[in-house]
């Protein structure tokens, strides 16, 4: 995960959203289980988001951002973001 410029996380692999989701998570002082039931998704399925699997269903990740006061924005990759993913 990348912080631009303008405090915005850029988002490189799944894991960078999971983390993201965890952190939010544990800010608002909540365990998985309050936090699934408010986003009408499973702790199973919370779980596997904050663990960064790859394969999950896109609609109840973007739910489960929503729920928490989380948006995902998408933009062209800039020639300094590219750089730094290759440096990893």
């Amino acid at each position: 995960m990348i912080n631009s410029q303008h405090s915005k996380n850029i988002i490189i692999t799944p894991v960078d959203i999971g983390a993201l989701v965890r952190n939010k998570r544990k800010q608002d002082k909540l365990t998985q289980a309050e936090t699934s039931a408010l986003c009408n998704v499973g702790t199973r399925f919370l779980s596997e988001l904050e663990n960064g699997k790859s394969t999950l269903e896109l609609g109840k990740v973007l739910q489960v951002l929503s729920c928490l006061g989380l948006e995902l924005s998408i933009s062209r990759r800039s020639y300094a973001t590219r750089e730094a993913e290759l440096c990893d």
